[in-house]
């Protein structure tokens, strides 16, 4: 959906015959110019009104590609927090400081993908990151930003605790300069009995 409605058939012809892609190559799959697997994350954080949704014929091609590249970038920038998969234990931290939860279990971090069985030649990889560059920039920025924020709340943590550990070091340093009695003598209120007695002195 983009502007209230979907594309039409001439605006986002077909990839294939039937209902779905079952019997297509690898190849076809690349082949399909309207094939909207291509650079999808920046398709799906970007807004299209902003190059006339499905509309190729709107602005040129290179144009709508900064365009929706740069949308992508300031949306994911505005967003509270998002994760990469690749830094499990990065995400569930940047997560839990800027939402102030903590998760029972830390999360697992897995580098083995059922894709990672799948042999491909370099052209093909070569290929499929040609289609998708737009997605290859956004994954960059999104990387860099990451790891920006994610450094920030480790210096956040790291302050907070060196004022923390200034405060405890200051409180023990006055538990030892004053005897716990007196200490408590200090802090302690004058009982109801004490204070009827002193009003009626007075």
């Amino acid at each position: 959906m983009c502007d209230g409605r979907t594309p039409t058939p001439e605006e986002l012809p077909s990839c294939y015959e039937g209902t779905d892609w079952s019997g297509c190559t690898l190849q076809q799959f690349m082949d399909c110019p309207y094939n909207l697997a291509n650079n999808r994350q920046v398709r799906m954080l970007a807004d299209l009104s902003l190059v006339g949704c499905y509309n190729m014929s709107f602005i040129p091609e290179k144009k709508r590609a900064q365009i929706l590249l740069e949308s992508a970038k300031k949306n994911l920038k505005d967003m509270a927090f998002f994760g990469l998969t690749e830094f499990q234990r990065k995400t569930q931290y940047l997560f839990e400081r800027t939402f102030n939860l903590k998760f029972i279990r830390p999360f697992m971090q897995y580098n083995s993908t059922r894709a990672a069985g799948v042999d491909v030649d370099n052209d093909t990889i070569l290929r499929i990151e040609e289609l998708n560059d737009l997605d290859m920039q956004l994954y960059d920025y999104a990387k860099d930003l990451f790891q920006q924020r994610y450094q920030y709340k480790r210096q956040l943590d790291r302050m907070e605790q060196r004022i923390k550990n200034r405060e405890e070091r200051r409180m023990h340093r006055s538990n030892e300069e004053f005897p716990q009695e007196e200490v408590e003598e200090q802090g302690r209120l004058p009982t109801e009995d004490y204070m009827s007695h002193i009003i009626e002195k007075w």
